[in-house]
């Protein structure tokens, strides 16, 4: 399964930053960050329930940019 979320993000270089962080995450196969349009995709490893997915992919990214913050 794969789904967008609106992110807010300061710059480029933390964007991909974020993007390495969520790819990380126990549960994602994939993850997009766009600084652009900012939206992350995330495609969601198979059985991985997405809410406390995305709960983990966004303690991830507030390490980058403590001000993250994702629509969940």
């Amino acid at each position: 399964m794969t789904k967008t979320y609106k992110i807010e993000v300061d710059c480029a270089n933390c964007a991909e930053k974020m993007q390495e962080a969520a790819r990380k995450t126990k549960g994602v196969a994939e993850a997009t960050v766009s600084f652009m349009t900012q939206k992350m995709k995330v495609e969601f490893a198979e059985g991985a329930e997405e809410k406390s997915v995305m709960q983990e992919v966004l303690k991830a990214c507030r390490k980058v940019e403590p001000d993250c913050e994702i629509a969940l």
